[in-house]
This record gives structure tokens, sequence and C-alpha cells, in this order.
């Protein structure tokens, strides 16, 4: 009838959309399984945004979306999550990667604004080169420690001493090699003084005789990759700490690397420490326009 506001005669109509602008850099390609989605937050529950793959060059395939205009408005957060491709489950995933809090109409995105995967600005750890699983529990010291690496401090026992967030779920820690191929895994951990995921693994690098000091980290003698030759010397390598999401999107490591160091020559009981690498995190806002 015109008179309502709603079919555009009476010039009162109120757009039911408005547009979010997302300007993120840093974020890569998931490979086909996996899409990033968008989320707001309005008065704690979460509504899609819409999904969008990212290029081999970080570019968006889409980073304009149309949105209800009054659940925009009433947006306190936005949230960037990493979702299984096809998706049969309507609700964000535990794989929350970035989130920014609405200030005015933009919101600046980070890793360390809830419910993304954290804070890294303390981010330090230690790790020394030693390879006791060649070796029989009792017996002395071979004379291969440039084959191994362990994260922590030499010592009976070695110890702990990252510094690093226990991780939301979802996420777990992830060590890395970089061998004459590509990055070798050295396996995955959420916990800093035990032993990680594949230790004891038949598809584990390390050696058979012994399992390993109680931290995290790989032996180079066993299941060598293509391109790679074990016994694997990793003085002068380079030493990756990642974030990876679970279920992993990819075996390379994850964008989110807080921790790099290149390995000097000398084996334990010399230690080497981790540096800082948040310049690999991805950053950008997110900008509400309303029509």
């Amino acid at each position: 009838d015109g008179m309502d506001g709603t079919d555009g005669m009476d010039g009162a109509d109120v757009p039911t959309t408005a547009t979010l602008d997302l300007n993120l850099n840093g974020l890569e390609d998931l490979g086909p399984d996996y899409l990033y989605e968008g989320w707001i937050i309005v008065n704690g529950e979460a509504t899609s945004t819409g999904i969008f793959s990212v290029n081999g060059s970080g570019a968006l395939s889409k980073s304009s979306f149309e949105v209800d205009s009054l659940m925009l408005a009433s947006a306190s957060k936005f949230v960037l999550t990493i979702e299984p491709n096809p998706d049969s489950d309507p609700t964000p995933s535990n794989q929350k990667l970035i989130a920014g809090d609405f200030n005015g109409n933009s919101a600046t995105i980070a890793t360390n604004v809830m419910p993304g995967v954290g804070d890294f600005s303390g981010a330090t750890g230690s790790f020394f080169l030693r390879s006791p699983t060649d070796e029989t529990a009792g017996s002395a010291n071979n004379g291969n420690d440039q084959n191994g690496i362990w994260y922590g401090l030499p010592g009976m026992p070695p110890a702990a001493n990252f510094t690093l967030p226990t991780l939301p779920t979802g996420w777990t820690y992830e060590g890395w090699v970089i061998g004459d191929a590509g990055p070798l895994s050295t396996g995955t951990f959420n916990s800093f003084d035990v032993m990680d995921n594949n230790a004891g693994a038949v598809t584990s690098f390390s050696g058979t005789e012994n399992l390993g000091p109680p931290i995290p980290g790989e032996d180079f003698f066993n299941n060598p990759p293509p391109g790679e030759t074990f016994p694997l010397d990793i003085r002068g390598r380079t030493v990756v700490i990642s974030i990876e999401p679970v279920p992993d999107n990819s075996p390379a490591p994850f964008l989110l690397k807080p921790l790099i160091a290149e390995s000097g020559d000398d084996t334990a009981p010399t230690s080497y420490l981790f540096n800082s690498n948040l310049d690999s995190f991805p950053t950008g806002t997110v900008s509400r326009v309303n029509e």
C-alpha cells in the first residue's frame, strides 16, 4: 500500500543490508578443504558474514560482504575462523584465528583479541642440539648430537623453558627444522615439559633405542622424506615453532610462526634462544559501511 515504509514508495524505507569490508593482510591459502569465515558477535551470538578463500599471494577471493544492517550496527566484535569445505555445521569452528572489537565503525584485527588464538608478544624459548634416541639407556653419548634438536635447556633431565600461552581448543604447537627439501616436523605439542605427540611413533624420524627426554623435540635418523638425507645435520639450519589448526589444513607449517631461529654449531650443553617472529601474524581492519 506504500504507506508502511518498506516498498520504497514513500521515501522512508530502511535498507535491510549494510556492507562489511575486510582489509586483512598475512592470510594464506588454506588449500581446497578449508575456507575462512567471518562472524559478527551480537549480544554474545555469532552470525556468519560469509566465507572466502585466499590465494597464494594473500589476496582475498571476496572482501566486501552484505550483512543485515541492524545486526551489523549492533555488532560488538568480528571473529575470523577456519572452516571445513564443505561445512555441515552452521556454528563457528574451534579454529578462531583473529578477532577485533568494534570501535565506532571499524575493528582492528589481531590474534590477541578474544577469542583469537592468543597473545604472543612475550613469546620466548630455547633449544639445544642433542640426539639421545639412538643411544641405549645407560650408554655413553655416541657423539652425533648434531642430528637432534630438543626444545628447552639441557640437563639431567632437560628442562622446559618456553614462554608461550596455553592454546585454546582447536590449536597446537608444532616444531620444524628446515631440511634440504623443505620443512621437517619435529612433532606437535601442547605442553612443554612432556614428550611431544610423535614420540615413539613408527613414523617418527627419531632413533628407536631411546624415547628421548620429557620435552618436545626430534632426532633425524629414520624415515627420511624424499629429498632428505638422514642423519640430518641440524647445525646452521632454520628452526621454527608454528601454531597449527586442529584438524590441520596442510602438512606444511601454518601462517602463525611466533618463534624462529638459526641453529649454531655447538651441541649441548650449549643452548640457543629463539627470536620473536610476530611480523608473520595477520593484521588488518574490518569496517562497517551503512548504505
